[in-house]
């Protein structure tokens, strides 16, 4: 069964959309999503489907500023002006508290792509006591701290002109316009998403993927990638938690697997018994719309059946 509800966001104006994915019989197990930047919660029906079918209960939000957690069309990707990060991690976690009240007593994993791997990542180094096990697919690399600094400066600097819900295709550019190159000739303006052209094609074709970020959300995106990057961040999450990466291999997001690799390295350094890394051959960037994507399905279904009975 799916149903939708709303919440009360973090930044005291916005109710939050939410999906959940009932199964029929008992619930093993509850996942909750954590969608990337430019998309939407119900993009992530199929796979939600495949493992309700399977026992889990699945839960995601649209993140503050995408899908239907907006007020109006100038908020699409717009998070808070102050607070915009720490509204976001917040929603997460008033729906983690929210399900966990709904079943208190079983398996509870989180699942971040993209964007929403990075707050996951950062999700985990506040919260990451009580939860079974982490997922973080579509894994954007560590960037530089000068850029990082840089770009957190620009967005201060166009928001002092332009206001902080302006959509300012220079940053977008930096941010994300050199993923495309890797892939000419290109057919669409996204071809790094993914190589499945009917999933591809809906992409490109959905105006809920097809809006620039502001300089608003752009600032704590960039903002929350500094704090989460710091060697005494990584240090938070707890050391038992169990965390899959997942990336493919041909992903500019992750830096064509490299960027990937060294997350995988870094937890391992910091003391985290039990890190997986997966990069499936020739797959883009979301892993959960790509041509194996019943393949992925299962080898996450077959990592979290293992962290629920060892």
């Amino acid at each position: 069964m799916k149903d939708e509800f709303y919440f009360p966001s973090k930044d005291g104006n916005t109710e939050i959309h939410t999906i959940e994915w009932k199964p029929e019989g008992e619930v093993k197990a509850v996942l909750q999503l954590s969608h990337g930047m430019v998309e939407y919660i119900n993009r992530y029906d199929e796979f939600a489907d495949f493992l309700c079918r399977q026992g889990y209960y699945v839960v995601g939000n649209d993140h503050l500023g995408h899908g239907k957690s907006v007020q109006s069309k100038t908020e699409y990707g717009f998070f808070n002006e102050k607070y915009g990060n720490a509204c976001v991690l917040g929603d997460m976690h008033t729906l983690r508290q929210k399900t966990l009240k709904k079943y208190p007593d079983v398996p509870y994993f989180m699942l971040g792509h993209s964007m929403g791997s990075s707050l996951l990542r950062q999700y985990i180094q506040m919260y990451g006591n009580g939860l079974s096990g982490a997922i973080v697919i579509g894994v954007v690399a560590d960037q530089k701290r000068a850029t990082l600094r840089f770009g957190k400066r620009l967005c201060r600097i166009v928001a002092a002109f332009k206001g902080w819900h302006y959509r300012s295709k220079f940053i977008d550019g930096m941010a994300i316009g050199s993923y495309n190159k890797s892939f000419k000739p290109a057919r669409t303006r996204a071809d790094w998403v993914t190589s499945d052209s009917e999933k591809l094609d809906a992409y490109v074709a959905d105006p809920l993927c097809s809006f620039v970020f502001t300089v608003n959300a752009y600032y704590h995106m960039f903002n929350g990638m500094l704090q989460m990057q710091k060697k005494e961040s990584v240090y938070m999450i707890p050391k038992t938690l169990p965390i899959l990466i997942a990336a493919g291999s041909e992903d500019p997001v992750g830096n064509f697997g490299k960027g990937v690799r060294k997350i995988y390295e870094q937890y391992r350094a910091a003391g985290i018994k039990d890190v997986t890394l997966r990069l499936y051959s020739g797959d883009r960037h979301e892993l959960l719309n790509e041509t194996d994507r019943k393949q992925v399905y299962q080898d996450l279904y077959e990592w979290l059946e293992s962290k629920i009975s060892s």
